[in-house]
This record gives structure tokens, sequence and C-alpha cells, in this order.
């Protein structure tokens, strides 16, 4: 009497094979995973320039760095005081969210490069510089 099923080299064969198609396919899902976040940053840094810019509209100038993109959901209680901040805030949810990688957007105001304000995400690393996911992202570059 035989008994069906697989023995263990024909088990550690398939594994094999399993094994190999993951290497060969995980690098471009991770690598497409990294791009959505990418975007997904540059998304998030828009909606701050709209917040901004209705700011600005409301009150003639952009937060200070030191007051920073709070002042788009709670009205600055330090520095330049906006005499005609939107109750409500100029953000859609009362909160600043964190960049993809979970790290805080920095905000600058003047920019590094002359610009008004500038809003940087430091990408995967957290650290400044960097290239591919690793790489800044910043207000100044998001056409």
């Amino acid at each position: 009497m035989y008994k069906r099923g697989f023995t263990f080299i024909e088990l550690m064969v398939v594994i094999v094979i399993i094994g190999m198609l993951a290497m060969v396919v995980m690098p471009s899902f991770l690598k497409r995973i990294d791009d959505a976040k990418i975007t997904a940053a540059k998304v998030q840094i828009k909606s701050f320039e709209s917040g901004l810019k209705l700011f600005y509209l409301d009150n003639g100038f952009y937060p200070s760095t030191e007051q920073g993109l709070y002042s788009l959901i709670e009205k600055p209680t330090t520095g330049r005081i906006p005499e005609k901040w939107r109750e409500g805030g100029y953000l859609d949810k009362p909160y600043i969210p964190k960049d993809p990688w979970g790290n805080d957007y920095i905000y600058l105001s003047p920019g590094r490069n002359g610009e008004e304000y500038e809003i940087i995400s430091y990408g995967r690393d957290g650290k400044e510089g960097g290239e591919g996911a690793d790489a800044d992202i910043s207000s100044s570059e998001i056409e």
C-alpha cells in the first residue's frame, strides 16, 4: 500500500522555487511602495501650501519658523499675532500629519533659497540629504 503525498525533497524544491520568485518580485514591489510614499508627501506638502496661502490672504504674512505649520490649525500666541486668523484653521483636519515615513515636516520661513517659506520632508531616512527614497522633498522643488 502506498500513501499518497509529497516527499520532503519535493516540498523543499517547491519552497526554494517560491523563495526565488519572492526575491525577484519583492524589490519591484518595495520600489512601488517608496514611489507611493514620495507622491503622498508631495500631496501633503501641496495641502500645507494651500493652507499657508489662505493664511497669507487673511493676515498679510506667512507664519514664522517658530510658529510653524501649527499656526494653520491653532492661532499663534507668540511672535507676530495674526489679527484675522480664521476660526477653525486653514487645513481640512485639526492636526498636522506626519510625513509618510512617520517624521515631522520641517517648516522654514523664509526658505533656504530665498522663498517666503519652505516645507520639507527628509524622506525615508529622516535625515537631510540622500538619494532615491531617502532624498529630501521640498516645496521649492515641487511643481
